[in-house]
């Protein structure tokens, strides 16, 4: 291995970034009496050791004050979901009016969907990528049969050309351009969960808009990962979980983002609960719903208040630093395992493909990887040496450098480890 690709390059690297220190507020697992190398963050992110103190305060209050806590817990647990708002804001790029941490992802797409696809006799139609995470898929499919459609007509889906990975920007403009009378709404994955590509979520959101199309964007994959400028884009709805990027446990609470353009309609199509109701008023127990004035008012039920406190454990973290700085951090480190992947290939001389694009503005930290003839009996055999990676059907194995925890010697090691891995084959 070259100088480049060097434990000591790699220690280096990390003992002069001082966000390098974040990693020791999380919990790494171990292998063999090491840290493992976790590369898939982008699935599960790691656990900060905050999240046990949060949880354990909750229960205590839970326990000293019984109901009491929804008012007297050290964080009343009645505006708990409040404790979010500037940290999803800031993360997201909305304003606080426009953010709410709410449910789980796909409910909260149908949700939205219930509100941003209104389809007409003759727009109905739905634009998305091929090759979503197949629960978009399912849900917009879900969607369209509700309404009437057929998912085969109602459903176009945008596909890499023949012999590429990625799609191309113009593959969408041009089905705006054709179709876009009968498109009612876009909604896509902000960054696609299988090549790791970010999506010109600005560009590709005003010219659908400027065709009168309701735009929304899953950001399962793009929250705490990419920058993002919702209120600047203009973005009609979005969505997210938290338990990628935002280390928030499994299953954790999610979030949504609704333009402020949106918000204080009454007749807006809505599946309501109390808990978006006027908060002046909830708890008079009214008869007619009246909605908060902000996206709050597409909140259902009271908040999971145990699972949010791991939630909240998590964003503290992204409150002491730059965004800026940490997605820089995570450019340099996807880089760098761009570099150490090159360099094994050229040791092996074996191919390795590397899917996703390498361009800054179309990538984040994830490094979508094929290795021809391989596949899963890699992964299986990397895994058994610690590499704790994420493997997709049909062949792409993804690897995903996270800036809060992941270090240059993690992908120093490995590189060493793919190599002995690929030389023992």
């Amino acid at each position: 291995m070259s100088k480049l690709s060097s434990r000591e390059f790699a220690v280096s690297q990390d003992a002069n970034d001082p966000l390098s220190k974040l990693r020791e507020r999380f919990h790494i697992p171990q292998h063999e009496g090491e840290d493992v190398m976790y590369f898939t963050g982008n699935s599960l992110g790691l656990q900060p050791k905050a999240a046990k103190q949060y949880i354990e305060e909750e229960l205590e209050d839970w326990k000293n004050l019984g109901v009491e806590g929804h008012v007297h817990a050290r964080r009343p647990w009645m505006p708990y979901h409040e404790n979010f708002t500037k940290s999803l804001a800031r993360i997201v790029g909305g304003k606080e009016s426009e953010v709410v941490a709410i449910g789980t992802l796909t409910n909260n797409l149908h949700l939205l969907m219930v509100s941003f696809y209104r389809p007409t006799e003759k727009r109905y139609k739905i634009l998305c990528e091929a090759k979503a995470f197949p629960s978009d898929q399912y849900a917009l499919a879900s969607q369209a049969r509700f309404h009437g459609f057929d998912p085969k007509d109602a459903i176009i889906e945008i596909a890499p050309r023949e012999g590429e990975h990625t799609i191309r920007e113009e593959d969408f403009i041009s089905a705006i351009e054709n179709h876009g009378d009968e498109i009612a709404m876009m909604m896509v994955g902000g960054v696609n969960y299988y090549t790791g590509q970010v999506f010109d979520m600005e560009k590709l959101t005003k010219i659908a808009q400027d065709k009168g199309i309701l735009v929304g964007w899953d950001l399962a994959h793009g929250v705490g990962n990419i920058e993002l400028k919702l209120n600047e884009w203009n973005v009609d709805f979005a969505a997210w979980c938290s338990y990628k990027y935002l280390n928030s446990g499994p299953g954790s609470i999610a979030g949504i983002y609704i333009n402020e353009k949106h918000h204080g309609k009454k007749n807006i199509p809505r599946f309501e609960g109390w808990w978006g109701h006027d908060k002046s008023s909830r708890f008079a127990m009214p008869d007619q719903f009246e909605p908060i004035p902000t996206a709050e008012a597409w909140q259902l039920s009271n908040v999971p208040v145990l699972a949010m406190a791991a939630h909240r454990a998590s964003l503290d973290l992204f409150d002491e630093v730059s965004l800026d700085e940490l997605r820089a951090r995570g450019r340099r480190l996807s880089n760098y395992l761009r570099e150490v992947l090159h360099e094994v290939a050229k040791l092996t001389n074996r191919e390795i493909e590397i899917i996703t694009p390498n361009n800054e503005k179309e990538s984040g930290c994830q490094v979508s990887v094929l290795f021809p003839g391989l596949g899963k009996d890699l992964f299986d055999k990397l895994l058994a040496k610690g590499v704790i990676a994420d493997w997709r059907e049909p062949h792409v194995i993804r690897l995903a450098p996270v800036p809060m925890y992941s270090s240059f010697e993690d992908i120093y090691r490995f590189g060493e480890t793919l190599l002995a891995t690929l030389e023992e084959a």
